[in-house]
């Protein structure tokens, strides 16, 4: 499966309201809060970033769409920021992606979670499984 951005229609993401507010608040933000609106603003000039979208919604967007299409949205469950909506062989799936102590990683069953990579952003943890899955599919035939 290769992964491709499914490209929001209209302004290509530029002011897409969301969850998360605006920016231009009149306090200094903490370091976190700063490290995490500039992996948001990273995220925001990709194209992949769609805002607030239902499951629903995305699930219409995909339908269509080839093998490996995907978007990213605001996730609807309070405990995390964001979820990847991707289209596969089942149809469209989704998948948490959690932020914790400044990091970015799939959201996964406890006993799994530690083993998984993290990033300092999203736009680093799409690039690593889309190439991740290049590499799967370009890789050596087995016998």
């Amino acid at each position: 499966m290769t992964l491709r951005c499914l490209e929001p229609s209209g302004n290509g993401g530029e002011g897409t309201r969301s969850q998360w507010g605006t920016a231009g608040s009149a306090e200094e933000p903490s370091p976190e809060a700063a490290r995490l609106a500039k992996a948001l603003r990273e995220l925001g000039q990709t194209g992949w970033y769609w805002g607030s979208m239902t499951v629903n919604e995305a699930k219409e967007k995909l339908k269509e769409a080839p093998e490996g299409t995907f978007l990213i949205r605001d996730s609807s469950h309070s405990d995390y920021l964001l979820t990847i909506s991707v289209k596969t062989s089942a149809g469209p799936t989704n998948l948490r992606i959690e932020y914790q102590d400044g990091k970015f990683r799939l959201d996964s069953i406890i006993c799994v979670k530690s083993k998984l990579k993290q990033f300092d952003s999203v736009v680093h943890l799409i690039d690593y499984y889309v190439q991740m899955c290049k590499d799967k599919r370009t890789g050596p035939e087995a016998p």
